[in-house]
């Protein structure tokens, strides 16, 4: 949570704005400069003006720069392969040339790289369907984002990448139903909040051993805080990371970095070998509970928008997500709707770049005249008007909803008069009214909302009215806990009793690490919440906690 008594702050003049560029690169301090020969005029117009000035290679120079992969005399593939976003003829691949994936550059010096790429119909290769040969820029941190398409509609393939005398490990990941089929079930995982300092990545490792069509990333895939020499909770005694990652991540480099420590673990390398993700920011991604172009604490919204800037390239460059969603400058559009033939829609939300600031200073509140302003919005207008079109145009059983932070009501106290978050949708609830107003309008009949953010796993029953327990019960919001954050957890936290007391549509509460596994078919939706014991040390097994059941046209959730 960011301190009480948060405010914001005016537009700082020329030699401020030329201070934070200079931390972030000669490009933009070129442009603060720029910018002080003029008069400073609107906060969009400073941003654009000190965004990053190249989005793409200059043309011929990547050519020019060329290292012969022969060169290469390290594994270049330490961060292993990715896939995401299946469509019915597509898929995006990822991944990442770094020989040296601790060091500014990866190792390559600022040269540009060839590698080439397969997909097969089976693990040994024997029937390649596409292949090419892509670069790796040095622009975009030698990353590669190939969009191969052409593939058969609802079946797995196989994928790796090679340069030189390497090739990297191989990838399985599948497209998606054609349109019109309607395929029996569909299987996913959801998962959120993964700090590499509260423990290991071990939730992951079972996820890839997981029979899943697809996985969800709900945020948090990274922190910014830092992580000292021995990760943290992790306790490493058998290696001593850079002082590099003992720092808040604020520049280019510091979020690229973070990157490579986080997808070094090869936990976390499994679990995207295994299955194609399809991944959506929160906050730590950039910072802590900021919201639009506020930082955590207030401070001057251009300099902040030269970091979130920073932070979104190297979230795409990092991620498995097509060039159409290339950040320019601060803004990247995340939000985006995938189907699964006419089984489900689902409509994933980014729930940081467009909303309002949080009332009341972002201090746990009783909603009241600031946080209940009807021109409040989580989603911003645009967001809300593509979410309720498409809800409105959709035809599928189930429309899934993923998004980033509590959807539903969530009292924090029995009291008359309780408390709530004002960084969730109780901080913004009319702009909650507009959108279930939207669905019930839409005649969705089977809502169900993919939630991350509060480390524990919980399931609701959304209602029509929440302080009315007997109202209509109008969807279901599933609440993955994290992979790694808030350490090993328990079972029952302290306010365990306290919340499905204060909350009588809150169905489930647990405070222990894991994930969801859902299962959806065209009569109803079975959620598994799968937990660990323990994060801080490596290979806890994985169980149950819990198993609940959703009929279609019957909302609500049953255990079993």
């Amino acid at each position: 949570m960011r301190p009480t008594g948060r405010h914001r702050t005016p537009l700082p003049g020329a030699a401020a704005l030329q201070r934070s560029a200079a931390l972030h690169g000669p490009e933009l301090h070129a442009a603060a400069r720029h910018l002080g020969r003029r008069r400073f005029l609107t906060l969009t117009a400073a941003a654009a003006a000190l965004a990053f000035a190249t989005h793409t290679p200059a043309r011929g120079a990547a050519a020019a720069r060329r290292l012969d992969p022969a060169r290469i005399s390290e594994d270049p593939f330490t961060l292993g392969v990715a896939s995401g976003d299946p469509l019915p003829d597509s898929v995006v691949l990822w991944t990442r040339i770094a020989p040296a994936p601790y060091e500014p550059g990866g190792g390559l010096a600022g040269q540009s790289v060839a590698v080439e790429w397969e997909v097969a119909q089976d693990e040994r290769f024997g029937l390649v369907v596409r292949s090419g040969t892509a670069l790796a820029l040095p622009e975009y941190h030698h990353t590669l984002h190939v969009d191969v398409t052409g593939l058969d509609a609802g079946r797995p393939y196989y994928y790796r990448f090679r340069t030189g005398a390497w090739t990297s490990e191989t990838g399985r990941t599948r497209t998606a139903p054609a349109l019109g089929a309607a395929p029996g079930a569909l299987a996913f995982a959801a998962v959120s909040c993964q700090a590499y300092h509260d423990g290991y990545f071990t939730a992951h490792r079972h996820l890839a051993q997981e029979d899943v069509d697809v996985v969800f990333h709900l945020g948090d895939y990274l922190y910014e805080y830092p992580v000292d020499s021995a990760g943290g909770a992790r306790a490493y005694r058998d290696r001593v990371l850079p002082a590099v990652f003992d720092r808040e991540t604020v520049t280019l480099e510091d979020y690229r970095l973070r990157y490579a420590l986080y997808k070094s673990d090869p936990d976390l390398r499994a679990a995207h070998a295994a299955h194609p993700f399809v991944v959506a920011w929160d906050d730590h991604e950039t910072e802590n509970n900021y919201a639009g172009a506020v930082d955590e604490h207030g401070g001057p919204p251009a300099g902040f928008l030269l970091r979130r800037a920073a932070a979104y390239r190297a979230y795409w460059e990092h991620q498995p997500l097509r060039a159409s969603r290339a950040p320019v400058g601060p803004d990247m559009p995340l939000y985006r709707r995938l189907h699964w033939g006419s089984l489900a829609q689902f409509d994933v939300l980014d729930t940081r770049q467009y909303r309002s600031d949080q009332a009341y200073g972002d201090v746990q509140h009783v909603p009241g005249p600031e946080s209940d302003d009807p021109a409040r919005t989580m989603t911003g207008a645009a967001q809300e008007k593509w979410l309720l079109d498409g809800w409105r145009a959709s035809d599928a059983v189930w429309n899934v909803m993923p998004q980033q932070v509590c959807f539903s009501q969530r009292r924090l106290s029995a009291d008359a008069r309780a408390k709530m978050s004002m960084d969730a949708w109780d901080g913004y609830r009319a702009s909650r009214d507009r959108v279930l107003t939207g669905a019930r309008a839409a005649g969705v009949d089977n809502l169900l909302v993919l939630t991350g953010d509060v480390h524990v796993g919980h399931a609701f029953d959304i209602k029509a009215d929440f302080d009315d327990p007997a109202s209509e019960t109008v969807g279901t919001e599933i609440v993955a806990t994290s992979v790694a954050s808030g350490k090993d957890g328990t079972e029952r936290p302290a306010n365990w009793q306290t919340y499905l007391t204060a909350n009588p549509h809150l169905r489930f509460y647990d405070g222990r690490r894991g994930y969801v596994r859902v299962r959806l078919t065209p009569e109803a939706a079975r959620a598994d919440f799968r937990t660990l014991a323990a994060v801080t040390t490596p290979g806890s097994p994985v169980s149950t906690a819990a198993s609940f059941v959703t009929e279609a046209g019957n909302p609500g959730l049953t255990p079993v």
